[in-house]
């Protein structure tokens, strides 16, 4: 199975924090499933710690690459499709982080891993 992480999960996962899911943990454990990262994600962690809404992210946004490469994760650049596809996406969300993510599951055919049960309604397929 091929898995594109929510930053929340990326974040989850990276701190071992109880917040991740169960079922999400064993998917992100399997071996055979390739787990990819968003630079949306990277966008989004940078954009927090930035503006002081996500302190602890400090080591992560200055090793971000080193830190996807230890955790055995795949970076996924944003292509143009991609930005074509969550620009012109028809959903009332406004976040561009989600619309990214949403318009790379759906581009690539991922399995998004997000708590967020909103992204049901935009033909994702989602596991949490």
């Amino acid at each position: 199975m091929q898995l594109l992480l929510d930053t929340h999960a990326l974040l989850w996962w990276a701190l071992d924090s109880a917040s991740l899911s169960k079922k999400a943990r064993r998917a992100l454990n399997d071996l055979n499933n390739d787990v990819y990262v968003s630079a949306a994600s990277a966008w989004e962690i940078a954009t927090k710690f930035r503006i002081g809404k996500l302190p602890e992210a400090e080591s992560f946004v200055h090793s971000f690459s080193e830190t996807l490469q230890r955790l055995g994760f795949l970076e996924l650049p944003i292509s143009v499709e991609h930005a074509k596809r969550a620009g012109l996406m028809l959903i009332e969300h406004k976040d561009p982080f989600d619309r990214m993510l949403i318009a790379q599951a759906q581009a690539e055919g991922f399995v998004l891993v997000s708590n967020e049960a909103l992204f049901d309604a935009y033909n994702v397929h989602r596991l949490w």
